[in-house]
């Protein structure tokens, strides 16, 4: 089977999960999207409000500044893979809870897998704590982790870029880092 049947097939699954009660709430689930081939993939924390009514992952103000720096390292939304630990909105955007992360985390897992990227960046606290563990964010953010043969690279999440310059700057900063590891 191809990757790209299998990332269809998972996706398919995703869009008819109940295994938490996020799926009672959501108008569609966000399994997330990208070639199958992607070197590069995305991992925010969880759907808000435009991706719930959309299914499409980063299509707010965060996905609009995220795919700004995603062109200014030279790449392109259409060439990565972008996708989020949770694939239902938590109401009213609150903290996922560690039951609906570990309902969610083996379909990040299988994703993962799939299109097995070079470098897989963890956008937020969230994203950096559910995939390899408890870092402070002010002292991961623009380094890379290596376990169990994957890299991944730590950064802010777009989110918290809005709300505050110096984080913005210092996201620009890490995609630079980040672009160095890809050429």
């Amino acid at each position: 089977m191809t990757r790209n049947k299998q990332l269809e097939d998972l996706h398919e699954v995703i869009r008819n999960c109940t295994l938490c009660p996020l799926h009672e709430t959501r108008i569609n689930a966000v399994p997330g999207e990208g070639p199958a081939t992607s070197r590069v993939m995305f991992v925010g924390e969880a759907p808000g409000a435009r991706e719930d009514e959309s299914g499409r992952p980063f299509v707010g103000k965060s996905g609009e500044l995220l795919t700004s720096m995603i062109q200014e390292i030279g790449l392109s939304r259409e060439t990565v893979f972008i996708t989020s630990i949770l694939k239902s909105r938590p109401p009213k955007n609150r903290t996922p809870t560690q039951f609906e992360i570990s309902a969610c985390r083996p379909y990040l897992e299988r994703q993962i897998e799939i299109i097995n990227p070079k470098v897989v960046v963890l956008l937020g606290g969230v994203a950096i704590s559910s995939l390899v563990g408890p870092w402070k964010l002010s002292e991961a953010h623009g380094r890379f982790y290596e376990t169990d043969n994957r890299t991944y690279f730590m950064t802010y999440h777009p989110a918290a870029a809005l709300r505050i310059p110096k984080v913005k700057k210092s996201m620009q900063e890490d995609f630079q880092i980040l672009s160095q590891e890809l050429v």
